[in-house]
């Protein structure tokens, strides 16, 4: 990792919308990858994580950071998860904070907290910080459909440099798996983290078996 831990961190943020699979899977791969992750949980997120996976999170961050850290084979220190009221933690403070950041899943909740420029809380104050100082800040929102609201927030965002990526699976590759599915989204998500993935084939580079 470089000097200055601002360009070898990323920040992620797991809101409460459905998707959480997304979640985990693309924090998996950033440690796997070497990267220091800031990984921030609102209650709402831990509500749906018992929902959609077997995971069981314990409730408090010390040891949930030590549960996520035994789970992935983080190096020691690689992954800070930190409380939605921390203020003080890195990802708070333009000095400090990661110049990448993903919301992923992302409630329109959430979008609309950081379109607004409220700060309510440590993830949209850590989004704000992204904004601010022109880094890469990628929402995933997981909602169907969206309202007119939802899509002025995005076009909001997306207007001041945001990246707004809804989880859409392509079945070009030909999914054989809910986990292919997952790769599809999350190694999009990469890319536009600038993180080297081979999770999925890329389009024209993979030999495909379609009939004409």
């Amino acid at each position: 990792m470089s000097s200055d831990p601002r360009h070898d961190h990323v920040t992620l943020a797991w809101t409460g919308a459905s998707g959480m699979p997304y979640g985990l899977r693309l924090l998996q791969v950033l440690l796997e990858k070497g990267m220091g992750v800031h990984l921030l949980i609102s209650d709402a997120a831990r509500v749906v994580l018992g929902t959609e996976t077997d995971l069981g999170l314990p409730g408090r961050n010390p040891e949930a950071e030590r549960f996520l850290s035994d789970r992935f084979a983080a190096g020691d220190g690689q992954l800070k998860l930190l409380g939605n009221t921390q203020w003080t933690a890195a990802c708070a403070s333009g000095s400090g904070a990661a110049r990448r950041m993903v919301v992923c899943p992302c409630t329109t909740g959430t979008l609309g907290g950081i379109a607004a420029g409220t700060s309510n809380n440590l993830i949209e104050r850590s989004a704000d910080v992204v904004l601010k100082e022109r880094g890469r800040l990628i929402l995933v929102p997981r909602e169907m459909p969206y309202s007119t609201l939802h899509l002025e927030n995005m076009l909001t965002l997306s207007r001041m440099g945001a990246v707004i990526m809804p989880p859409c699976p392509g079945f070009y590759n030909q999914p054989q798996s809910v986990d292919d599915l997952v790769d599809f989204v999350v190694a999009r998500i990469l890319d536009h983290l600038d993180v080297p993935n081979d999770l999925q084939p890329r389009w024209g580079h993979a030999r495909h078996t379609h009939k004409d």
